[in-house]
């Protein structure tokens, strides 16, 4: 008696949200495999992302936010969803996601940030660690939600903090580690629904 080989399953398709010189996003590109695949690169403003999307033949889309925030919220979900995701990373996307955007994507969309959550959320983390003083930080990624680095945690990963480490010194050793852990997330992912996604560290 012979059995038929289960088939594989498709690679979970990946938009990424970015703002910046993207150097999160080349590490997800660089490791995709059977796992994932990105189909489309969003930007809020004209980066080094969008290039290094281009390069790697991704396709690219700029929504730059307006007066009207709502509607940018709106427009960005159109623009991600031309990607068809199962998955949306915002990997260095320094704008906060709104309703408009959230209602189609939230379980979905999940973020890194360089500190180890629920300790110093926001946008100076690495500062406000060595600010406080701490022997050990690290990086989270996190599922997005309607608050400010609140949404429940997937996976993390410590940095010891050295007596000499500087903002930018401890910052690069974060960004090592933030890298490899955003790809085995990703690696990690199982569709559960349209609406959700689950992940299961490797």
């Amino acid at each position: 008696m012979t059995t038929t080989p289960t088939p594989p399953t498709e690679p979970k398709s990946v938009v990424v949200l970015a703002s910046g010189s993207g150097t999160l996003l080349q590490s997800i590109l660089d490791h995709q495999d059977e796992h994932y695949r990105v189909t489309r690169v969003v930007a809020d403003v004209d980066c080094r992302a969008l290039e290094r999307a281009a390069a790697a033949g991704v396709a690219t889309q700029l929504v730059q936010l307006g007066d009207d925030r709502d509607a940018w919220n709106v427009a960005l979900a159109e623009a991600v969803a031309e990607g068809a995701p199962d998955i949306v990373v915002s990997a260095g996307f320094m704008k906060i996601l709104g309703a408009g955007f959230l209602e189609r994507f939230e379980g979905i969309t999940i973020n890194t940030h360089p500190a180890l959550l629920p300790a110093f959320p926001g946008a100076h983390a690495v500062r406000d660690a060595l600010d406080y003083g701490v022997k050990v930080t690290g990086s989270t990624v996190h599922f997005v939600d309607a608050g400010v680095d609140t949404g429940r945690i997937i996976a993390q990963k410590a940095v010891t903090v050295a007596p000499e480490d500087t903002e930018e010194s401890l910052h690069e050793k974060i960004k090592t580690v933030e890298r490899a852990l955003i790809v085995s997330v990703l690696r990690s992912a199982q569709k559960d629904n349209p609406r959700k996604v689950v992940f299961h560290e490797r």
